[in-house]
């Protein structure tokens, strides 16, 4: 096998600026897709329409949660084929340039016209239209992360890079992430010329642009084949993701990740309402007290970087299950107590900096270790298949999180303000995430990081002694 070139951490942090534009396009649709369709009366007042028809399935679902949590389904059923053709591709540029290169300008572009509604408000067609574009924004987050994920194995071979590049690519995550908080702060400045929509449309027309200039700068700036091992998997698809749901280990991680991402999904949906209706505050609130989480959050990375080299990930990241089951009781009781909106905004935001931390690192982290454990297993790399099924897991914990958020807070929707029934539904729901916080923490309990780890040293000395033979 030929010997591949060790990563340097300039390389690395090339590698994050595109999880910076993924995660930007991202968080604009799990921030303020639902805020734009399902407007609360705050925003309606000051100039927001109900574009789409005011129907609820079964009494409960929304329109809005339907299609969100349909493009999910799908998105999660083309990820092992996705991931599949990512692991089996020849290519001269390798197996996953070629795919990052094809899906980042389709990937903004049509993040652009999920906000895009021709018809009138009310309208069937405007939930059509939507529908349509919720399918293809997912496949092209597909094409484009799946493959992304792909390398991080690849680019970090030991245990410090990939420490090292969970931190930083989780650095640019939280970067874009906080862009993506910015859309109502950016469309304040067009509001006036365009009205509530307009601006919001011209917001995330320019988010996108700079989305995609980061996604494809490490899709042309680093060559694959320098690092990566490009050896196609001869696996049909299906097989391959069979053979990695049987990897025991990957499947505690598996069902502990889809609460984790049930319970997430949840608050970040919620953030906006929460910071409005329970708190009392403006929309425009949500990027400040963002920032404050993000900045606290980055303050904690050289910590968790230390701890989890010393302390293994698994600790880390079973107590950041809990503290973010405690940050979601805290926001589930803003107004309760009559303390300033700001001071409940603030004492979140500084709960939530930690958790974030760790689970924003040691995770993509944890999935590395399987994966190189499994590789020196099955003598096949499968790294593609093995970050598509955790995107596959995030994806069903998204879609059922908004379904149940979106159902969930029509609960006393009707209540009059000031009331105490007024945002039960989105206080019932900051509890519901709390909750799944805790089993998800209790889920992840179970895994073996010792086995792994051992699996992972016995494969390496294997490979270390068929070079020294061979040569």
């Amino acid at each position: 096998m030929e010997q591949k070139k060790i990563a340097s951490n300039k390389i690395l942090w090339i590698f994050a600026i595109g999880q910076l534009g993924w995660s930007l396009l991202s968080g604009i649709i799990n921030n303020w897709l639902v805020f734009y369709y399902q407007p609360s009366g705050e925003e309606l007042a000051k100039g927001q329409v109900e574009f789409l028809p005011d129907f609820k399935f079964f009494g409960v679902l929304t329109i809005i949660g339907m299609i969100a949590a349909a493009g999910r389904i799908f998105d999660a059923i083309t990820d092992p084929l996705v991931a599949g053709r990512s692991d089996s591709f020849r290519h001269r540029l390798g197996r996953r340039i070629p795919f990052r290169r094809a899906a980042a300008i389709p990937f903004g572009l049509v993040t652009v016209l999920l906000f895009i509604s021709p018809f009138a408000p009310g309208s069937k067609g405007n939930a059509v239209v939507l529908f349509g574009f919720a399918l293809l924004f997912y496949l092209c987050m597909t094409c484009y992360c799946t493959p992304y994920n792909a390398l991080i194995p690849e680019l970090g071979r030991t245990q410090n890079a990939r420490i090292n590049l969970s931190t930083f690519i989780s650095t640019t995550f939280f970067v874009g992430s906080a862009f993506a908080y910015l859309v109502p702060n950016i469309a304040g400045f067009f509001m006036t010329k365009l009205g509530y929509a307009g601006s919001f449309r011209i917001t995330v027309a320019i988010l996108a642009v700079i989305a995609v200039i980061c996604m494809l700068i490490p899709a042309f700036a680093i060559r694959e084949n320098d690092y990566a091992d490009t050896t196609p998997v001869t696996t049909p698809a299906f097989r391959s993701l069979l053979t990695t749901f049987r990897n025991r280990q990957f499947i505690v991680f598996i069902i502990s990740d889809i609460f984790y991402w049930l319970a997430l999904t949840m608050f970040q949906t919620g953030l906006s309402y929460y910071i409005t209706v329970l708190m009392g505050l403006d929309s425009t609130w949500s990027f400040p007290l963002f920032a404050i989480m993000t900045v606290m959050s980055l303050a904690f990375y050289p910590l968790v970087n230390i701890f989890a080299k010393k302390l293994g990930k698994k600790k880390l990241i079973c107590f950041a299950y809990l503290f973010f089951a405690l940050t979601f009781l805290i926001t589930g009781f803003a107004g309760f107590v009559p303390i300033p909106g700001i001071a409940y905004g603030i004492i979140v935001a500084v709960f939530a900096a930690l958790p974030m931390a760790i689970l924003g690192i040691l995770p993509q982290a944890v999935v590395a270790d399987i994966s190189e454990a499994d590789k020196y297993e099955t003598s096949e790399n499968r790294s593609g298949m093995f970050f598509a099924a955790v995107t596959f897991a995030m994806k069903i914990g998204q879609s059922a999180a908004m379904l149940i958020f979106t159902s969930l807070a029509t609960i006393g929707s009707d209540a009059l303000k000031g009331t105490a029934e007024y945002g039960i539904g989105y206080r019932i729901t900051a509890f519901a995430a709390a909750g799944l916080s805790i089993i998800g923490g209790i889920i992840f309990f179970l895994y073996r990081e010792s086995d792994i780890l051992a699996r992972i040293r016995t494969g390496q000395k294997g490979a270390a002694q068929h070079e020294t033979e061979t040569d």
